[in-house]
């Protein structure tokens, strides 16, 4: 593992970009040197609040990619799956994103040698509809004004058509029942160190982007768009890699602390019983990926072809995820009961890790203990 600052040579990019415009300048050098069939990422569509998954092929059209958009909790490990498995692709992931991934290869569903991971530090994301009510609550502007949004030291910072810039306290913004979604509250997982690298703006420069590089795969795309002529690099100041740890540490003890209070509320299976069995949760999450779902087997119905019983259904779930979920929150999110599902995985998880010691899409482990010999020892 090493460091770098680095920003973009490209104008257009650097202007776009938002701390440097460095991994914007990477997908670049990715695509114009052909070593990828396209980039997999996020832009917006009508809005900030907005942003859908896009799979950019001509280099041309990343500009419009460029930015952070924490407005758009997407996860895109199932699309890679499920649509990108024989082409060669980069892609911009989050650590959940990340934990995703490396589940997926450990259970051999993607090939790893194909993918070239941009990972993003996160402080976490917040949901569209309540990004849209929050704006227009808490700050002196018009949701429809903003233009661009970011998440840093502490405040949730926004800024309008006209250059101005309004910023409000993530922490006031929670207590109100506003600012990051739940489960990213909780997350103690903040920088994506299984990507190649991890790039963002935690001890950066002004105008740069300070990236960890984590293996020799990362070094070779710093190396290849540097001798591009797309990136500029020097080396970061003592004091700068350790601003990024210390922010990166007060937010894992944030979390930690988020943690002790929202798995308290975890006590029984009541949740439970309002659950629909829509499904919305099992086909949202990027880690289910049996080929035939244990819950589409005839044992699981009744003689009327019903869907299981909620508890039967969630059972089944939780015996999946217990130990693979990667706390994204899609599932809480497409939830049309507002069962805390995530949350629930998350305690059990929480539990396995403290018998195990492993950590879903974290952990160095070829896999899980329970799909190992070490089964016989749990």
């Amino acid at each position: 593992m090493s460091y770098v600052l680095a920003k973009s040579q490209d104008d257009d990019i650097l202007s776009a970009g938002e701390c440097g415009g460095a991994v914007t300048s990477i997908f670049k050098y990715l695509l114009d040197s052909e070593l990828v069939d396209g980039v997999l990422t996020i832009m917006p569509c009508d809005d900030i609040y907005d942003a859908m998954p896009v799979f950019i092929t001509d280099s041309v059209d990343l500009l419009k990619t460029a930015g952070s958009y924490h407005c758009a909790p997407t996860m895109i490990g199932d699309l890679v799956e499920k649509y990108c498995r024989n082409q060669k692709i980069a892609m911009a992931v989050k650590p959940c994103d990340m934990r995703a991934m490396d589940e997926l290869i450990k259970r051999h569903k993607i090939n790893k040698d194909n993918l070239y991971f941009i990972g993003l530090n996160c402080g976490g994301t917040v949901s569209p509809i309540s990004g849209r009510k929050m704006i227009d609550l808490f700050y002196e502007a018009a949701p429809d004004d903003v233009v661009s949004e970011e998440i840093d030291k502490g405040k949730f910072i926004i800024e309008l058509a006209d250059g101005s810039e309004e910023a409000v306290k993530i922490h006031d913004l929670e207590e109100k029942g506003y600012g990051r979604r739940n489960n990213c509250q909780r997350c103690d997982v903040k920088i994506p160190r299984k990507a190649n690298i991890a790039c963002g703006n935690w001890g950066a420069e002004q105008g740069w982007t300070f990236i960890e590089i984590n293996d020799e795969k990362g070094q070779q795309l710093i190396d290849g768009a540097k001798k591009e002529g797309l990136l500029e690099t020097k080396s970061p100041s003592e004091a700068a890699i350790q601003t990024r740890s210390k922010v990166e540490n007060v937010m894992i003890n944030m979390a930690k602390k988020n943690q002790e209070v929202t798995y308290e509320t975890v006590s029984t299976m009541d949740d439970w019983k309002r659950c629909i069995k829509c499904y919305a949760c099992r086909d949202i999450c990027p880690i289910c990926w049996c080929n035939e779902c244990e819950l589409d087997k005839s044992y699981f119905k009744d003689e009327e072809k019903l869907s299981p019983s909620p508890i039967a259904f969630q059972g089944v779930r939780l015996s999946h995820m217990s130990f693979s979920c990667c706390d994204c929150g899609q599932c809480d999110d497409v939830c049309p009961m507002d069962i805390p599902v995530s949350l629930i995985f998350d305690k059990l998880q929480k539990k396995y890790y403290n018998r195990t010691g492993y950590i879903s899409g974290v952990s160095d482990d070829a896999r899980p203990p329970l799909y190992s010999p070490q089964k016989t020892e749990l």
